[in-house]
């Protein structure tokens, strides 16, 4: 039998490492049943060279995850296990990820390419927060007590753990999506087979390990690398699997919603694709609404559902604006993850690299003006610098089509009435932000704007103890905050008679 982990070495720390490759069923590392010769081959998007190959999951290893699964959910955690208990593995599991940041940082830029120090500071220290937050809800999961007839009757409710899940993750946040989807459901008392994404497995095999040290039972948490096609369908339309989690791609989840329908009409969380607008009204603090503009599209290399890819700006300041934002984009260095100087890296592949491009050379073909970019890089990696278009329309393809690259589309309005209305024109609905000073203004806009999160005067920023998520096709349920806790408990209601006495026949 091949090996199950594999040696890689850091170069840029010289840490040599071993990392798992196998599926990681009943907190063992095992080989495919079926198809142990079938593997996902890695590369690193900011050399194009190979880093690992891992096992690629079946659709029979997704059912044998899926019983490991059920038979945790009913012996060793659900009803089984207080809250208390879920509190103490969930911190424990956040102080092992505390105490390896830098190696799941190092991971991290090696598969995905993002910076090392903004997967440790920012994607590794906010997921730590969110086991612990999530932690922090275990013990404190409760129902009401409903007065019914007080000398006859009452009735309860009980928030029970739904079940067995099946978590889709994507490839822009490996590990940040990861504590999304495990922290509440394991918060609840829910077992989960996980599969993140082809394209940056590796981190989520690293927790994995994590699990098993922080003493979680065999089979509450699984992960099984897998293509979308295989893993991701299978887990869609498996008949024990109680609720499906998936981030991605809208024509993804419009899959996942239909299968899960023709299966056994599992609950369902979506989290979408969008197309977000930032408006900035002629009152705004300039200097602050480009560098939140630049965040908000060039953060991860544009690599983000949230990507403010849409700039509206007042006519009256417009020029101006435009003239200090390309000035502040152009101090964004997008290199190396390694390179302490970057603060982004490449997009994570060469299928992204390539769809990103076709945007840029289509929004060029149809007659936006480029003020920022548009030129490729000669050498090895994926990397795309950011791309300023002005003098655009509604009916451009890099205004309507979410592109996940560090593409910015900037057009104007003259009035607020107008801003909502070009802001709304979309079929996504995720995330908005506005920029003002008028505090009236704030707030008529920031109600009118057809988006699950909307920023004012900042842009990108999220926490653990608030709900995020869409509307329109960006989505169905929420993250994050105690919201998160509905998507992974089911409400039951008991009716408790004590003193009524039934005549019968009736």
């Amino acid at each position: 039998m091949a090996s199950l982990s594999t040696r890689i070495v850091i170069r840029a720390t010289n840490r040599e490492l071993e990392i798992p490759t196998g599926l990681f069923i009943n907190n063992e590392f095992v080989p495919s049943a079926d198809s142990p010769n079938d593997l996902i081959h890695l590369v690193n998007p900011a050399t194009e060279e190979p880093i690992c190959s891992v096992v690629a999951g079946s659709v029979k290893d997704i059912d044998i995850a899926v019983a490991a699964a059920r038979k945790a959910f009913d012996t060793t955690w659900g009803k089984n296990v207080t809250g208390f208990e879920r509190s103490r593995l969930l911190n424990k599991l956040a102080d092992l990820m505390e105490r390896d940041q830098d190696i799941l940082a190092e991971v991290e830029s090696l598969n995905n390419g993002k910076p090392f120090k903004i997967a440790r500071d920012f994607d590794i220290g906010d997921s730590i927060q969110c086991l612990r937050y999530y932690a922090g809800w275990a013990d404190k999961i409760t129902g009401q007590t409903i007065e019914v007839d007080n000398k006859t009757k009452l009735a309860f409710t009980r928030h029970d753990p739904i079940g067995v899940c099946g978590q889709i993750i994507p490839w822009n946040y490996p590990i940040n999506m990861w504590a999304w989807k495990v922290a509440p459901a394991l918060a609840c008392g829910c077992t989960i087979v996980m599969k993140p994404s082809e394209l940056t497995p590796l981190t989520a095999l690293i927790l994995s390990k994590l699990i098993a040290e922080a003493g979680f039972p065999p089979g509450v948490v699984n992960t099984i690398p897998s293509l979308g096609s295989v893993g991701g369908a299978a887990l869609s339309m498996h008949m024990d699997v109680n609720k499906v989690a998936f981030t991605g791609s809208t024509v993804t989840g419009r899959k996942v919603m239909e299968a899960a329908a023709k299966s056994n009409l599992k609950k369902v969380s979506l989290e979408l694709g969008g197309k977000s607008p930032q408006l900035v009204f002629e009152s705004a603090d300039l200097e602050q609404a480009a560098n939140w503009a630049c965040l908000g599209i060039l953060y991860n290399t544009g690599q983000d559902c949230t990507a403010g890819s849409r700039l509206y700006v007042q006519d009256t300041i417009y020029d101006k604006f435009v003239s200090l934002l390309v000035s502040k984009a152009k101090e964004l260095v997008i290199g190396d993850g390694f390179d302490e100087k970057s603060g982004a890296g490449p997009v994570v592949s060469k299928t992204q690299f390539d769809k990103v491009w076709r945007y840029i050379e289509n929004g060029q073909a149809q007659g936006a003006k480029v003020v920022l970019g548009g030129q490729k890089r000669p050498g090895k990696g994926f990397f795309v610098d950011p791309t300023i278009f002005t003098d655009i329309n509604a009916n451009m393809n890099i205004v309507r089509d979410e592109i996940f690259g560090p593409v910015l589309a900037v057009g104007r309005f003259k009035t607020e009435e107008e801003a909502i209305s070009l802001a709304n024109d979309t079929s996504y609905g995720l995330g908005a932000g506005l920029h003002s000073n008028d505090a009236n203004q704030c707030m008529r806009v920031s109600s009118a704007l057809e988006a699950g999160t909307v920023w004012v005067n900042q842009y990108n920023l999220l926490n653990n103890n608030v709900p995020f998520g869409g509307k329109k096709q960006s989505g169905i349920g929420r993250e994050l905050g105690s919201y998160a806790l509905e998507e992974y408990t089911s409400v039951k209601a008991v009716h408790w008679n004590f003193g009524e006495k039934l005549d019968w026949p009736l």
